[in-house]
């Protein structure tokens, strides 16, 4: 069957160590223009868009983990938080040190003031970024779709523990040693490329997908042909139906190229 989307995560997956693009990921895409090149990644969409200049209109953006879909500088998907869950949330990480949260918006990311190391983590995922001292207050003045938790240390597999009593129509995962997501239950890359599939009437069994770590779950499930990368978790690699090179040995552009040998763009 002819594969009609790519879903691609970001950070492990596409990027190599040193957060570098393929060199012809760009040019793929331009010869691809009748599959969908979905970008799924935890960052927020500015963010994105702002590393595929030459080709952020080509783009269906998958961002803040699935919580929010832009194409062409257009919200197509929302899954927006409640006001109370952000406050309750807000007043959990405050009692969990070595934490800082962000509240991932439409519009911009809301941090408290911080500077150092913490900031500059921030701003690497966070381009549209405000700090302001009353969280809340500006979650009041945008559609909040995830809480991402930054953990000091590389201990956010230990500080996930924390979040074990969240609201059962919330939940909180692991998208990297310093990173936890919280967002509704419903928000996943996953659902997030459903949607998609959706609105343009692409079957999963046309769709193929990438990632590295446990927040690409749901979205190697969402997708016929779902590759774990060889430096991704153990518990995708045993989700995933194949498994691609490492980023560093541009594993994803490896599998794409195939594509192009491939009757019709089919995969054997």
């Amino acid at each position: 069957m002819d594969i009609r989307l790519v879903a691609l995560d970001m950070d492990g997956t596409l990027l190599d160590s040193d957060k570098n693009q393929p060199p012809d990921f760009m040019d793929w895409v331009r010869m691809h223009p009748s599959i969908k090149t979905v970008i799924a990644s935890g960052r927020q969409y500015y963010t994105l868009a702002k590393d595929f200049i030459p080709i952020q209109n080509q783009l269906i953006y998958a961002a803040e983990n699935g919580g929010i879909v832009f194409e062409q500088n257009n919200v197509i998907y929302l899954n927006e938080m409640q006001k109370t869950d952000i406050k309750s949330c807000l007043a959990m990480i405050d009692r969990i040190s070595g934490t800082t949260p962000v509240l991932c918006g439409v519009r911009s990311a809301y941090m408290r003031p911080a500077d150092g190391h913490i900031l500059r983590e921030v701003r690497q995922y966070y381009s549209h970024l405000q700090q302001t001292p009353d969280l809340y207050e500006a979650a009041l003045q945008d559609s909040i779709v995830k809480i991402a938790v930054f953990v000091d240390q590389r201990m956010a597999e230990s500080a996930i523990r924390h979040f074990t009593q969240i609201a059962g129509h919330l939940s909180a995962v692991l998208s990297g040693d310093s990173w936890i997501d919280i967002a509704n239950r419903t928000v996943n890359k996953g659902v997030a490329v459903t949607a998609i599939q959706q609105k343009y009437g692409i079957s999963p069994e046309e769709c193929m997908a990438f990632g590295d770590y446990l927040n690409d779950a749901e979205l190697l499930k969402s997708c016929g042909e779902s590759y774990c990368m060889a430096n991704g978790h153990p518990d995708l690699k045993a989700l995933a139906k194949h498994i691609a090179d490492s980023n560093d040995n541009n594993g994803v552009m490896k599998i794409l190229r195939q594509l192009d040998e491939c009757p019709k763009g089919g995969m054997q």
